[in-house]
């Protein structure tokens, strides 16, 4: 096995290690105390946050946006095939037929997608004042990630540089914004904690 192949499965165990540590850290951490009495479900509106509160009907930020909040979906998407695909290529294991086409086509609607958000992120001055460095270094890192993957499905001779680079990343994700991968789980089953104990989620049929 070549040096860079080493080099991702040891930053893929840093990260791994890493954010084991983060989620000890919030199982640690517990629940806070709640002093009301309750007033719903706590289960159903863990279920509802990750079901009907993920509705962009349900989210002002989304259904404003719906062009961008399709392009952020098919984007998180393509990276998590990204990621599988990353410990398929590890092993040697390069798909081919019509299975490689389909990963052609959907790596390559990630990637647009990925450059589009970067390039809104640049030119709308809402999202520049908003953003910090680390926005766009973990966007550039992802989305360059994607084109790697795309251009080793598409049996380019990268293996070197794209190894390298998925170590990079693995590095970056626990220090960075990316984390949210992780977060984002850890949010959405507050969220439908409090409102479920609360008795606003699940929202009433009709209410909006």
């Amino acid at each position: 096995m070549m040096w860079y192949r080493y080099f991702t499965a040891v930053a893929a165990i840093v990260c791994a290690i890493s954010l084991l540590y983060h989620l000890f850290r919030l199982i640690r951490l517990g629940r806070s105390p709640e002093y009301s009495r309750p007033a719903g479900s706590i289960r159903s509106g863990i279920v509802y946050s990750f079901t009907g509160a993920m509705n962009p009907s349900r989210k002002e930020s989304a259904y404003l946006h719906l062009p961008t909040y399709i392009a952020g979906l098919l984007y998180h998407l393509g990276t998590f095939l990204a990621i599988v695909l990353a410990f398929v290529f590890f092993f040697n294991i390069f798909p081919g037929g019509l299975l490689r086409w389909l990963l052609l086509a959907l790596m390559t609607v990630s990637c647009l997608c990925g450059c589009g958000i970067f390039i809104k992120r640049v030119c709308v001055k809402n999202l520049r004042f908003l953003s910090v460095p680390d926005d766009y270094i973990s966007n550039l890192l992802v989305t360059l990630f994607q084109f790697l993957t795309l251009s080793m499905v598409a049996s380019i001779p990268v293996i070197p540089v794209y190894f390298v680079f998925t170590g990079i990343l693995f590095l970056y994700i626990p220090v960075g914004k990316l984390k949210h991968a992780l977060y984002f789980f850890a949010v959405r089953y507050r969220l439908g904690l409090l409102f479920g104990w609360r008795g606003v989620w699940p929202e009433v049929k009709g209410e909006k």
